[in-house]
């Protein structure tokens, strides 16, 4: 009488159109509701739930816009235009009360009040006689107001300390042209040296820093500090005539001071932003989604139904946690420097922590996910194997022998869906009002042989496993499920400042729900393979696939129960965050200087035992852009070196180290940063030339060659696709701030109010394009030409001091203003595409190929180490194959290489377009095997001491272990390998599949030698005698796998117990089949990749002919 959302829609809908194909396993049972913890109470109870929740089936019915011809009267047309201005009246005043909508009116009014240092006569005169007041509105441009507090104490900083920056390098300069130039009277070298020094390297170290810190707000002070740098050193003339003056100098600070307090007060005044109060906010709703993403999950296991993977609701439910959890990462680094501001350090460090521990919660997310992806594959390999005509219990064949190579896993007739089921699997009914507080009522045990007998009677496919273990465990998961989704979706998170809400009861709660599933888990495991182990009349690839599948049922269970783990220390973080928040004091050490100051000092040698068996990896910038090819790996000049016989006299020695001093300097100028940083000098200092030489600056004058300069350094990008996109985007948002210019100024006339008003409107808009529609470079660059042109040719009309009269004077001819601009920024990003591609091009194409190659290199070494030899090698706690760290940094890595990717798209060659998405479902299936190797990782880390029965299945194995790890390092390199050179591969790839089967028949030939010894054992050692001798053989090869692989599993020479002298119990077997399903999903997603390079760069057969 229960009913449960678990349950699934027809499987056969939509399908009609679909070639016939053999009936897939049939939706799954109504589930009776387990004993499950209400979190708050810590109560057991057995009222019903859903795991789904409506709201997330899809989106809600929008009323949007009629239209008027719908309409069949004139009443009607007039009632739908009624009804249209409604709502767009409404979507406008919602938009409004949006934090884009704020963001946009903020951003406007602290434009318009920047443009008064233009219009307005006090203003005007408070930044002295000199043109440039139009600055003070770029300012507010680069570093406007819609941010949180947070980020706008970054902004002010590094305008600050950009503006310094430029007028350090601005002094200077003028300081090395009055004594080269008036004193020395050298005026030629007074010019190469400002070019070489001060434009070359003062504009080479702004593109270095740009690039090495490859963060927005940075950028944006470069391009501060490159208008202070090149206005004083190519426009003014103090540096040509080697005359020293202050005025540019103390100007550009008013410039600063005006344009900073304007953005900040209207930051903090209107509509404030706090960025603590938005990552509560965003780890409100990032906990939220977890839940929702783990019922969903859960539930599609549960119902066996794979499609709700792919519905709209676990869709919507993952796009929204992934587009939270990058804001919320983004709120946790601006709300360090409000905390910091406070002297609240401590609460940040708990804030971050609860963010790393909800990353964690995420992580294992995907491992379960991927587990539950385990249960579909295998489904479908059942519903789409070929059919047998061997019954199971035929003999056994080639075809069906598991020690073959190609041991295909072959079903018997039996495996045809539909038909018999489970007779235990019908719906099971209880009372409404039934309640439990025994452990023993989640599963009842007192039927048990009646229930295995009646199971095995009717076991006639692997997918009878599923519903089996569906059956036993299904309510127990659904329960603890149920429980931790409750918990996440709980509001702990209050206001800055508000205590955490969080209950006293869910740590308790938990480790309840966790402690009556772990008991149901190991009954429901233990019948299943008891299950299995009764069926021994079938063939052997048969019962390997009956014990494949009963893996990957543990191997669900185990996810779930690593993020119950994680669950646990998610709740831990929240509760230090409380006790942190309750405590408020202030401390401010990050201003106590002189205790952050320490000297190295040697390490002592610790306990060899303590120390970590694989060393952490140093954590990877979030913002840092892959390198490609690792110093590690170029090594191609120093291989003749190291050939080279060591000479023993002095000059040998002195050749040798001069060369390799040289050879590490020259590399280090090779670096990505560094090459970057000196293209930029270059470039700058090229272009810059023509402002000294006498014969070309009037003409750079002429054509205002600063701004061209300007748009130099800001189209000079790393990559060549990353320029390509900005230089089109500055290029379109100069035209159309050229032309608003010529159209406000022929309606205004000139007049102040007027440009002023018609200036707020051009804001408003090139804001709303910044901020709501997530294109800041060409809103930016809109009001940029706009600046330029309009609010420049009114200071003119102020008669400011400037020799600009070329363009009208007093009286400007804006028409002339507004072309020079075009003109100048036109060549100034042509300049910069001609330096990105023919000085050290960096295309985007080339660093995502070396960065992927990179990736898949790293994946076959870290897959080498062996994930279960780590665990032999250090059996005295747990431990896990990956280094601290390394998952992270990889995720991170694959995570930048789709920026690469985004970049490469905007790139053009002669050989065609950059393959966007064949390279995206590569990078899809790329994250799929990190999801896997997390898994893995989760499995080994959280395992804990190897049994005497597990020991000796891996020593039993290690050969093929040794041997599937090796495969899939190969396999990695050789898929590096083809992607980095572009070459096409053959059809003769080593598969990883055929390993992985020989690791499955190896286990079922112990588990077959162990049977026999335990059916000995029984009889009372009648077949002792017999069972030895066969199991000689097992035993001597086994010592002969852990002999040839000493070094690899632990370096010392390990004599193995025979067969006899341990037990091995079914859970044992739980460890190497949760090994063998995560290297079948990453044979699953090698096979992928392989295709699609297949698909891009050809494959070679036997009759290509290669010399020529």
């Amino acid at each position: 009488m229960t009913s449960d959302s678990v349950t699934s829609n027809d499987p056969g809908a939509g399908g009609a159109s679909r070639p016939p194909r053999p009936s897939r396993p049939p939706v799954r049972s109504k589930l009776r509701n387990g004993t499950w913890i209400i979190p708050g109470t810590g109560e057991r109870t057995r009222r019903q739930f859903s795991l789904r929740f409506p709201h997330l089936d899809g989106p809600g019915d929008d009323d949007g816009i009629r239209p008027l011809s719908d309409g069949e009267t004139v009443k009607e047309k007039a009632l739908n235009l009624w009804h249209n201005t409604r709502v767009a009246s409404g979507n406008l005043w919602a938009w409004l009360n949006s934090p884009t909508g704020r963001g946009t009116i903020k951003c406007s009014i602290a434009y318009l009040l920047a443009s008064m240092g233009t219009f307005w006569r006090p203003a005007a005169r408070f930044l002295g006689p000199m043109d440039g007041k139009h600055i003070v509105a770029t300012i507010t441009v680069y570093f406007h107001p819609a941010r949180s507090t947070g980020s706008q104490i970054e902004a002010v900083a590094i305008a600050v300390v950009a503006v310094c920056y430029a007028m350090f390098i601005g002094t200077l300069s003028m300081a090395t042209s009055v004594l080269f130039g008036s004193v020395l009277d050298m005026v030629e070298l007074s010019y190469i040296l400002v070019l070489t020094i001060f434009i070359g390297g003062g504009l080479g170290f702004v593109g270095w820093v740009k690039q090495k810190l490859n963060n927005p707000l940075v950028s944006v002070g470069a391009s501060i500090a490159s208008i202070g740098i090149i206005t004083i050193i190519t426009k003014e003339n103090a540096v040509h005539t080697g005359v020293f003056t202050n005025q540019k100098i103390i100007q550009s600070l008013k410039i600063l001071l005006m344009a900073t307090v304007i953005s900040t007060l209207v930051n903090l005044i209107l509509w404030p932003v706090s960025a603590r109060l938005a990552l509560r906010k965003s780890m409100r709703n990032a906990s939220t989604s977890l839940g929702d993403m783990l019922s969903m999950i859960a539930s599609g296991f549960l119902s066996g139904v794979e499609e709700d993977f792919t519905s709209s609701a676990f869709t919507k439910a993952s796009s929204s946690y992934t587009s939270t959890l990058s804001q919320m990462n983004k709120n946790a680094r601006e709300s360090k420097y409000e905390y910091y501001i406070l002297g609240q350090e401590r609460i940040y460090r708990h804030d971050k922590a609860v963010v790393k521990s909800m990353e964690s919660l995420a992580q294992s997310l995907g491992g379960l996910r991927s587990a539950a992806n385990t249960q579909f594959e295998l489904l479908k390999e059942v519903s789409f194997a070929p059919q047998s005509s061997h019954s199971a219990t035929s003999p056994f064949s080639p075809s069906t022998n598991p020690f073959s190579p190609t041991f295909a896993k072959s079903l018997s007739a039996t495996l045809k869906s539909g038909g018999n089921r489970i007779n235990a699997l019908g719906p099971i009914d209880e009372a409404p009002d039934e309640r439990s507080d025994r452990e023993e009522d989640v599963a009842p045990t007192q039927d048990a042989p009646a229930m295995l007998s009646a199971s095995v009677s009717s076991l006639r496919s692997p997918s009878d496993i599923f519903e089996l273990f569906i059956l036993r465990l299904g309510p127990s998961m659904k329960s603890l499920v149920h429980t931790m989704a409750e918990m996440l979706r709980e509001p702990l998170f209050g206001a800055p400042g508000a205590p955490i809400n969080i209950n006293e009861q869910f740590k308790q709660s938990l480790a309840d729900a966790i402690s009556l599933y772990n008991q149901a888990r190991g009954n429901a495991l233990e019948e299943i393979y008891k299950t299995i182990e009764l069926g021994r009349t079938r063939s052997e690839s048969i019962q390997a696939d009956f014990e494949e599948v009963a893996a990957a049922c543990g191997h669900f269970s185990f996810s779930l129960l690593s993020f119950a783990d994680e669950m646990q220390i998610y709740l831990d973080t929240v509760d230090d965050l409380r006790d942190v928040t309750e405590h408020k004091k202030r401390t401010w050490n990050w201003m106590k200087f002189w205790k952050h100051i320490s000297f190295r000092r040697k390490t002592k040698t610790g306990d060899p035992e303590q120390q970590s068996l694989l060393q952490p990896v140093r954590r990877l910038r979030q913002s840092k852009l892959p390198q490609g090819i690792p110093e590690s790996m170029k090594r191609r000049g120093t291989f003749s070196w190291d050939a080279a016989p060591q000479g023993e006299g002095l000059w040998d020695h002195v050749v040798r180290t001069t060369s390799r001093t040289l050879l590490k300097f020259f590399r280090f100028l090779a670096r990505s940063d560094i090459r970057f940083g000196i293209k930029v000098g270059i470039g700058a200092a090229l272009y810059a030339m023509f402002a000294f030489i006498p014969q070309t600056r009037p003409i750079y004058a002429h054509w205002r060659g600063e701004w061209g300069l300007l748009s130099f350094m800001i189209v000079c990008s790393m990559t060549v696709g990353a320029s390509n996109a900005t230089g089109w985007s500055r290029f379109t948002g100069t035209i159309m701030g050229a032309a608003f210019v010529l159209v406000n100024w022929w309606i205004s006339d000139g007049n102040a109010i007027a440009l002023a008003f018609l200036g707020w409107v051009i804001a408003f808009g090139a804001f709303y394009i910044m901020i709501d529609r997530g294109n800041p470079a060409f809103g930016r660059f809109i009001l940029l030409s706009y600046n330029v042109s309009s609010l420049y040719a009114y200071s003119l009309t102020q008669d400011v001091d400037d020799d600009d009269d070329d363009e009208g004077g007093i009286h400007p001819i804006i028409s002339s203003i507004a072309f020079h601009r075009v003109v100048a920024v036109s060549v100034g990003i042509l300049w910069g595409l001609i330096i990105c591609r023919l000085i050290w091009p960096t295309p985007a194409r080339q660093k995502f190929k070396e960065g992927l190659a990179v990736l898949y290199l790293q994946m076959g070494l870290v897959w080498k180490r062996g994930p279960l030899a780590v665990l032999l090698r250090n059996d005295t706690a747990a431990t896990s194959y990956m280094k601290i760290g390394e998952q992270a940094a990889m995720q991170r890595y694959a995570a930048q290489l789709q920026t690469l990717r985004v970049a490469a798209n905007n790139e053009y060659e002669l050989r065609g377009p950059f393959p966007f998405e064949a390279y995206g479902r590569i990078m899809a299936s790329t994250q799929r095997a990190l999801d896997a190797f997390h898994a893995m990782s989760l499995v080994t880390q959280k395992h804990g001491r190897l049994s005497d029965g597990e020991k000796a299945l891996l020593y039993y194995t290690a050969e093929e272990r040794e041997q599937l790890c090796a495969r899939i390092c190969h396999v990695f390199q050789v898929l590096a390998s083809s992607i980095m050179l572009e070459y096409p591969l053959t059809d003769v790839i080593p598969s990883v599949m055929v390993i992985r089967d020989k690791l499955l028949g190896k286990i079922f030939r112990f588990r077959k030698e162990h049977n026999h010894l335990e059916a000995a054992a029984e009889e009372g050692g009648k077949a002792s005698s017999t069972a030895a001798a066969e199991n000689g053989d097992v035993d001597a090869e086994t010592n002969a796998n852990v002999n040839a692989n000493g070094k690899k599993d632990g370096g010392l020479r390990v004599r193995v117990p025979t067969l006899g002298d341990v037990v091995v119990e079914e859970p044992d077997y739980a460890l190497l089949y949760a090994y063998a399903l995560v290297t079948g999903q990453l044979a699953k997603e090698l096979k992928v990749v392989e295709k699609e390079i297949k698909d891009l760069f050809g494959r070679l057969d036997e009759d290509a002919l290669l010399l020529q």
